[in-house]
C-alpha cells in the first residue's frame, strides 16, 4: 500500500467514526489541545462535516500553556469560527497529594475535565489520543466507556468486531471516542503535510532545540533536534527510537504514574 492510500484509508475511518458519534452520542463535545494530533483531528471533523464542526470544543487551561499556544488557539479559533468553550482547571493544591509533583501538575486537566463532565453532562467527548504514544493508551478503544465520575476501567472494555462500536451510554457516564487511535507520530506529520494542517511551530527546531509534544510550561521541554521542518521530522522520526512524551516530565516520575492519571480519567 502506498503512503497516499495509507492515508486515505486513515482518513476515511476516522472520518467514520466522528460521524458515527456524532449519529449517536448527544451532547457530543471535542477537546482540542492545540497540539499536531488535536489540530489534526479538527481538522478531520471540518471535512466529516463540510466545513463546519457541529459541536464545541473544549479546552482544558490550567494558564500554564506556552505563549505560542495561546498564540495559536486564538488565531485559529477566529479563521475557523470555532465554537471554543475554555474550561479553567483547578489549582494544583487541590490535586492528589500522593501522586509526584508533575504528575501532580497534569491531573489539573483530569479535574477540570470532570468539572466539565459534571456541568454539561456530555454522552460523548472526542479525544485526539493515539496508541503508540504510551504504552497505557495501547490498551484503549475506538469508543471507550467512562463512569459517572470519568474513571476509566481497562479490564471492562467491549470488543470492537466489525466496525461495531459500543454506544450505549449509563446515566451520568460517557463514551471517550478516539478517531486517532491506529495512527502514529508519523501519519500525523504526513497527513499534516498533505492537508497543509496549521500547527504551532514549537514543533520546528530553533537553535538545535524543539518541541516534540507540546505540554504546559512548568512539565515540557524540548528535546534536542535539528529537524526544521515536516520532511525534516519525519525522517528524525524514522531514525530515532526515542519515545514521543520524552520531553514530558511527568513520564520520568513513577512506573505508575500515567495509569494512575489514565485510570482517573486523564486523557
Amino acid at each position: 500500500m502506498n503512503d497516499t492510500r495509507d492515508l486515505d484509508a486513515l482518513e476515511h475511518a476516522a472520518i467514520g467514526i466522528l460521524r458515527e458519534a456524532y449519529a449517536t452520542l448527544r451532547p457530543l463535545a471535542m477537546l482540542w489541545s492545540m497540539g499536531k494530533d488535536s489540530t489534526a483531528l479538527l481538522w478531520l471533523a471540518r471535512k466529516a462535516f463540510f466545513g463546519e464542526v457541529p459541536f464545541p470544543l473544549v479546552q482544558l487551561d490550567t494558564e500554564l500553556e506556552l505563549d505560542e499556544v495561546y498564540a495559536f488557539r486564538e488565531s485559529l479559533a477566529r479563521a475557523w469560527d470555532l465554537d471554543l468553550r475554555v474550561e479553567l482547571c483547578p489549582p494544583e493544591h487541590e490535586m492528589d497529594p500522593t501522586l509526584p509533583p508533575a504528575t501532580r501538575a497534569a491531573a489539573r486537566k483530569t479535574e477540570g475535565l470532570k468539572r466539565y463532565l459534571a456541568r454539561e453532562s456530555p454522552q460523548g467527548i472526542i479525544v485526539g489520543i493515539r496508541r503508540d504514544e504510551q504504552a497505557t493508551r495501547a490498551k484503549e478503544r475506538i469508543f471507550s466507556p467512562r463512569s459517572p465520575g470519568g474513571t476509566w476501567d481497562v479490564r471492562a472494555q467491549p470488543p470492537e468486531l466489525w466496525g461495531y462500536y459500543a454506544t450505549d451510554v449509563a446515566h451520568g457516564a460517557h463514551v471517550r471516542v478516539h478517531p486517532l487511535l491506529h495512527w502514529t507520530e508519523i501519519d500525523i506529520w504526513r497527513y499534516t503535510q498533505r492537508e497543509n494542517i496549521p500547527y504551532v511551530d514549537l514543533y520546528l527546531a530553533r537553535d538545535g532545540m524543539r518541541y516534540r509534544s507540546l505540554g504546559e510550561k512548568n512539565i515540557t521541554v524540548p528535546i534536542r533536534s535539528d529537524a526544521a521542518s515536516i520532511d525534516a521530522i519525519i525522517a528524525e522520526l524514522h531514525a530515532t527510537r526515542d519515545p514521543e512524551r520524552a520531553g514530558r516530565v511527568m513520564d520520568a516520575e513513577s512506573e505508575d504514574s500515567f495509569e494512575r492519571l489514565r485510570t482517573a480519567g486523564y486523557m
